[in-house]
């Protein structure tokens, strides 16, 4: 009989509360990017792989491009839509090891898009933003809501300088251009030319400097905080600066094509000057100083001194590069005439020319 009663409680057991069926809407996406780069706007977003109630995605619909001016958006403002990639259930692994640990998951898909801004659009409020979003809707036509939004500025800009060119000196990296044609003037916006330099040795990059555009001066730019010895790309490029209150933001144009230069160092240091010999004087044991101009080259390294007498060839004096412009010849004899001219090195050895001569006579000892 008690077999009887528990067989009946068991069968008589209350079944568990029933799931609700799943919405499908896709869990909004939070990483949406936004990059800005002349007249297009490149989007990038994470493809969500499940549902807001935690299943997976499975029945995709489209990817809405929503973008609306000058403030956030409520509801999508639709310009375009892409397809949603298919997601496929994250597969999960193990580390290969005899102890247990963590499940690793898949990186969500990445997905993306490009705005192409007509002229219209971008006059039409220059100083404000452009704001974006993305709706990932199922194949019902419903969404769970908006992504995060995102800004860029709306702003005009203006096309690549053409004829960029690079040359190299002894003084730097001489860049130049012709002048891009100046818009009408526009309340809150300016204008400058952005160099950039790519370091191809060790993939560095960098801004070398910034020119205002002017209508009545022909562009160049010197760039001298390059390192000798390394290969470099140069490339130019217009940016639009937005003045605000609080700051300002900054949309750059389209990129030149790329100059290359090899910065390699033939130049020599400029050849010293104001060379002066002065005899010692009598009384004591001869001797004949000079003095001349410094050099200030950074990558100065020293001199070398030459002397002759009359109708003989200069000889280098010096066994070692002097390096401070004063030199004492102890070296000489009464009664001789002798000239002197030097030269400056840089750290790589290439040597200037020789100075204007300097000349001087040992009295005669009677």
């Amino acid at each position: 009989m008690c077999a009887i009663l528990v067989s009946l409680a068991v069968g008589c057991a209350a079944p568990g509360a029933p799931e609700p069926p799943s919405l499908e809407l896709a869990r909004p996406v939070r990483d949406l990017r936004a990059i800005r780069k002349g007249d297009e706007v490149h989007l990038t977003w994470s493809v969500p792989t499940d549902t807001t109630d935690h299943h997976a995605f499975r029945h995709v619909g489209p990817t809405q491009i929503c973008r609306s001016s000058g403030g956030p958006m409520r509801e999508c403002t639709q310009i375009s839509e892409v397809p949603t990639p298919e997601v496929q259930t994250k597969s999960a692994t193990r580390f290969r090891s005899g102890n247990r640990s963590p499940r690793q998951q898949a990186p969500n898909p990445q997905a993306s898009y490009t705005d192409q801004l007509s002229p219209a659009l971008e006059q039409q409020s220059p100083t404000s933003n452009l704001v974006y979003a993305v709706n990932v809707v199922n194949s019902y036509g419903r969404s769970a809501g908006l992504s995060n939004q995102v800004e860029v500025p709306s702003a005009p800009t203006l096309p690549a300088p053409e004829n960029f060119h690079a040359e190299l000196s002894a003084e730097g990296v001489r860049l130049s251009w012709a002048a891009v044609p100046t818009p009408q003037p526009i309340p809150g916006l300016r204008f400058e030319y952005r160099i950039f330099r790519h370091d191809i040795d060790s993939h560095r990059d960098s801004i070398a400097g910034e020119v205002p555009v002017s209508p009545v001066s022909i562009p160049t730019f010197l760039d001298t905080s390059f390192e000798w010895e390394r290969t470099y790309e140069y490339r130019a490029t217009v940016v639009t600066f937005i003045d605000q209150p609080n700051g300002s933001e900054e949309v750059e144009g389209d990129d030149t094509a790329a100059a290359r230069v090899v910065a390699h160092d033939v130049f020599p240091p400029a050849t010293p000057t104001g060379l002066q010999a002065v005899f010692s004087g009598p009384g004591q044991k001869p001797f004949i100083d000079l003095i001349w101009r410094a050099n200030t080259e950074a990558d100065f390294a020293g001199y070398n001194i030459y002397r002759h007498e009359a109708d003989k060839p200069a000889v280098k004096i010096n066994s070692e590069l002097i390096k401070t412009p004063a030199y004492r010849d102890q070296n000489v004899s009464s009664g001789d005439t002798y000239f002197y001219s030097i030269s400056a090195v840089d750290v790589r050895g290439n040597e200037s020319a020789k100075s204007s001569e300097a000349t001087e006579t040992v009295p005669a000892i009677h």
